[in-house]
């Protein structure tokens, strides 16, 4: 039976040539048949119904742009992005008043014509001739689906939307034969959803939904007659209707459509007559797209989503296949970002550095065995606002993900140097005589086979923080004082390559992509890093060694057609970095550095925790990274351009004459992981027991030996100075190195003063 909506039975071809005026013989060949103009209005080629056989003989329909949500781990919405806000419905979400206006204005004998208007088209072609051009379209509401599936297509490609709206007779022809086709394949009630869901309805809105979302605050289901007038009216000329900006023009046409949808039977007179006299009633949606409207401050966590998913081979083998899925949009993404963790980052942050400070922080916390990153966040705010201090640079992550080119991790890196010691078999007791300054060793070990010299002239040195701080040290407390000389001559004696063989595997690479140097100054540090790669290399100590790459997806749905169907999404792969032994080691020794060592200020009260500080030359950058068996974080400090010493300088309202990494980053990470653990377990680590081995210090063998200057006489094992003048040792700048005996002395002039230290 013929179908009369879609031209009677008719092939395209036969259809094409009856709306143009050539009459068909049923069954005749049509080749050798013109169609008048055709060569003189750009399809010289294909000037008979041969040449129109050879145009695509379906249409391409791609799957709508839409809107894509990001979400946190519990399912609440953190930003949407698009490239196009459009939201997919089906028909029967569409208010009928917004059917019927639509094409009432449009195309009012949309259910009666098939894809091509006979009556419309004759009235064109008599206009464009009489005119000598192009100048009435009559297109039905099918051709203009067609004409905006390909400006859909075009994309953001100037020269393709620009092929996709020319108005030649070529175009309309290639336009009319698609719709016929399109007709047959989908009827009038799908080329009716289509069409509502992909027009452009101005002010950024693509499609009816969001459309009435943007300018009523309301689901298109629910619109109102004078409503869905206004929307349809808009369709024609958006800039000139727009409501927003030129209310007394959108409400003239508002009443046309009104008047129109009377006169066509599809409301009463009187109706139209009421809604004419209605405001506009516009209830505006502010457009949030992007994750400069991400809460939490979470624009940073949003935009790694973004470029892991752009990166990442799991969602495309190309690039531009990757950016083609994440442009169509609808998708909803469903991260690994605990909200819980994520406010506490941005509070502890807020309360510590301020936006407009010289320097700027950064921080993340991850998941340890799991890779999960929790949350993450900068003191500079996710904007375009330079004077604002606001920034598009994700401090936390590598240059190649959206962040810098990263800063050095000073004495962070140094329980990297202690893991590959410990696994090529250093006993955690080990000590060196570790001076207060030295040449750096020469020659050492690198990859391949060949020796790093020492070959600078003068030849470089070294020292410690402190002149106070003298060998010989423990492991312990060199890693609990962080003490510069005995790491250096610790990866003089392994080697540098075991050193970036364990970087390696537990994920530490530069933030600016390239290969570390082979040099040992990397133990104090020297190589670019980024928060996050040091957040999640210590997290495999708290996971006992083993490392997990980092994540930030859970799970994607994408709405394609009005179906989902779920995206393959990359997962963490974990791998044993280093021995349950060699982690439980780390593990203790960094406990120290919390509890009487340099991050102190660090400490999580009675909760288990561990970690280390860091703090680079001429202090460009400090650093506190340190963890708990279930949650491990990185918080830096410094200046982004590397320019600023943090020397003599006021952050978050306080006045520092010098930054440490246990002053500054200590508290930031202290505060964001009291919040982010609070009501969490707090298990505690597997330690080892490491025994004190007593490194000889000062001269002495027992009793009354010189205590190490001429002032007092050791009462105890030989000391390094004696009591002065009735004074004490230590001084406040200098910590009694554990294991050590003090003895006494006699004090000089004054009576009794501190020994030194056996």
């Amino acid at each position: 039976m013929p179908n009369k909506r879609s031209g009677g039975g008719l092939s395209p071809t036969q259809q094409a040539a009856k709306f143009l005026g050539v009459s068909v013989l049923a069954g005749a060949v049509m080749a050798g048949i013109a169609l008048p103009a055709v060569g003189a209005l750009g399809l010289a080629a294909k000037g008979s119904v041969e040449g129109f056989d050879e145009l695509p003989a379906n249409l391409k329909q791609p799957p709508l742009s839409q809107r894509t949500t990001i979400l946190d781990s519990k399912g609440d919405q953190i930003a949407t992005v698009y490239s196009r806000d459009r939201t997919v419905v089906d028909l029967k979400e569409i208010s009928p008043y917004m059917q019927q206006a639509i094409i009432a204005i449009e195309d009012a004998r949309f259910y009666q014509h098939g894809a091509i208007d006979l009556k419309g088209v004759l009235r064109a072609l008599n206009r464009n001739a009489q005119s000598g051009g192009v100048t009435q379209g009559a297109s039905t509401l099918t051709q203009q689906l067609v004409k905006n599936v390909a400006v859909e297509e075009a994309g953001d490609d100037p020269t393709l939307v620009a092929q996709a709206t020319q108005q030649t007779l070529g175009r309309k022809i290639k336009e009319l034969k698609q719709a016929i086709q399109l007709e047959e394949e989908l009827g009038k009630k799908k080329i009716l959803e289509n069409y509502l869901n992909i027009t452009f309805f101005g002010q950024q809105a693509y499609g009816v939904e969001a459309a009435s979302r943007r300018y009523f605050s309301k689901s298109a289901k629910d619109l109102k007659v004078e409503e869905a007038a206004l929307l349809a009216g808009i369709v024609q000329s958006p800039s000139r209707y727009d409501p927003v900006n030129d209310p007394q023009e959108a409400t003239k046409r508002r009443n046309t459509v009104l008047q129109r949808m009377a006169d066509v039977g599809d409301i009463a007179q009187a109706e139209a007559d009421e809604a004419k006299e209605k405001p506009l009633g516009l209830d505006i949606s502010k457009p949030k797209n992007g994750c400069i409207t991400a809460v939490m401050g979470a624009g940073f966590f949003c935009d790694y989503v973004r470029e892991v998913f752009l990166n990442d081979p799991v969602f495309g083998k190309t690039a531009e296949e990757r950016a083609k899925i994440w442009n169509q949009g609808g998708l909803t993404i469903q991260t690994t970002m605990d909200p819980k963790a994520q406010k506490s980052v941005q509070a502890s942050i807020k309360d510590h550095v301020n936006q407009k400070d010289e320097v700027a922080t950064a921080a993340t916390i991850v998941e340890p065995g799991t890779g999960k990153i929790l949350g993450m966040g900068q003191s500079r705010p996710y904007g375009m606002d330079v004077k604002q201090n606001e920034t598009t640079i994700n401090l936390s992550v590598d240059q190649s993900m959206g962040g810098g080119a990263g800063y050095q991790p000073g004495s962070t890196f140094k329980p990297i140097v202690a893991a590959a010691a410990l696994e090529g078999g250093m006993p955690a007791t080990k000590s060196y005589s570790a001076p207060y300054k030295m040449e750096y060793p020469s020659p050492i070990s690198v990859c391949g086979g060949k020796n790093w010299v020492n070959n600078a002239s003068p030849r470089s040195t070294l020292t410690n923080e402190n002149e106070t701080e003298v060998g010989p040290y423990s492991m312990k407390r060199a890693t609990a004082l962080s003490v510069n000389t005995y790491f250096v001559q610790m990866i003089a004696d392994i080697g540098i390559c075991p050193v970036t063989e364990m970087a390696e595997k537990m994920g530490v690479e530069r933030a600016d992509g390239r290969n570390m140097d082979q040099a040992p100054s990397i133990a104090l540090g020297t190589q670019e890093m980024s928060p996050l790669t040091m957040a999640n290399a210590y997290a495999t100590f708290a996971a006992r060694g083993m490392y997990c790459t980092p994540i930030a997806i859970e799970s994607i749905t994408q709405r394609v057609g009005g179906e989902s169907k779920s995206l393959e999404v990359p997962k963490s792969t974990c791998s044993r970095a280093m021995s349950e032994n060699t982690a439980d080691t780390i593990n203790t020794l960094l406990r120290g550095v919390v509890e009487d060592g340099t991050g102190t200020q660090a400490g999580l009260g009675s909760r288990p925790s561990a970690g280390k500080t860091g703090t680079t030359d001429f202090r460009y950058a400090a650093w506190f990274v340190g963890y708990t068996p279930n949650m491990a974080g990185a918080v830096w400090v410094g200046d982004p351009a590397h320019e600023r010493r943090m020397v003599n300088i006021t952050i978050g309202g306080r006045t520092y004459a010098k930054v440490f990494g246990g002053e500054v980053p200590g508290p930031i990470w202290r505060d964001m992981m009291s919040g982010a653990l609070e009501g969490e377990p707090a298990p505690d680590f597997t330690l080892v027991n490491i025994p004190e081995e007593r490194p000889d210090r000062g001269r002495g063998d027992n009793d009354n030996d010189n205590g190490g200057n001429d002032n007092g006489n050791g009462d105890d094992e030989g000391g390094l100075i004696g009591g002065t003048d009735g004074g004490t040792f230590p001084t406040p700048e200098f910590t009694i190195p554990e294991g050590f005996i003090q003895g006494q002395g006699n004090g000089g002039n004054n009576g009794n003063g501190n020994g030194g230290f056996g």
